[in-house]
Formats: structure tokens, sequence, C-alpha cells
């Protein structure tokens, strides 16, 4: 863990799955890793931290940029907040965003669907709908 943002650090366990990526798309993150959890407002202005927050915590030059288009994907459901994770496991970044609402076709597949998509070797939404995730190699 750092000790530079410690409220957003989270220690965990990765000897456990995802649930909504294993069994569906057999893309479980079983190595250790780490984790890191925040909750942004919904408004369009933070997206900005949203890219900034995402460059502190993993170097994958494109990872910014995913995040930032998962996090207005939600941020046009209308949730008044979105909380954003970052997950590693080996050479894996996971990003997910979600809100409090359950998202819509266009909310969850719009225009920045194909950034995300272009730029990650996976990607869907949360099991509950009211979020969406990407997964990318470090090699990418």
């Amino acid at each position: 863990m750092t000790s530079a943002n410690p409220r957003d650090n989270l220690d965990t366990d990765k000897h456990k799955p995802y649930p909504e990526t294993v069994i569906r798309r057999g893309t479980g993150m079983l190595e250790s890793g780490r984790t890191w959890r925040k909750d942004f407002k919904g408004d369009a202005r933070e997206a900005a931290h949203v890219r900034l927050w995402t460059t502190g915590r993993v170097t994958h030059p494109d990872a910014p940029t995913v995040a930032n288009e998962l996090y207005i994907g939600v941020l046009s459901s209308g949730s008044p907040a979105i909380e954003m994770t970052l997950s590693t496991a080996g050479t894996r970044i996971r990003i997910t965003a979600k809100g409090s609402s359950s998202l819509l076709l266009h909310h969850s597949h719009g225009p920045g669907w194909r950034i995300v998509t272009g730029l990650s070797t996976e990607a869907g939404l949360t099991t509950d709908g009211r979020g969406v995730w990407a997964l990318m190699e470090a090699g990418r």
C-alpha cells in the first residue's frame, strides 16, 4: 500500500475471482495485485480528476483515457456519484465505473464505447447493470 493516498487503497485478496467476469468471460484475475477505489461526484468537471487519479496509480498509457470514457458513460445515466475502481493483477488492469442508476444502452454503449473497446482487450457491463468495466493488458 502506498502512503500517498491511503483512503483509496484497499488491501485485497485476489485469490477469489471477480464473479461477473470469471463465469461468463473467463477473465478472472487470480494473481495477487492491488485495488484502488474512489467515489467521484456525478459532474463532468470530475472527469479530469478521474484521469489524474488513474495516471497516479497505473502506468498503462491508455488507462486514463479508458477510465475517462467509462466515467462519462456512467455519468450520462444521471448518477449523483460514480465509484471508480482500478485493479491490477499480473500484467492486467481492470477499470470499473459504477453508478447508482441502471444504464440504458446508449449510456453503456455510446460514442465512447468504441474508444474503450479499441484500447482494451475486453469490456462489458457489471452484473447489476449499473456500471461498465474494461480489462487492459500491460503490453497493449
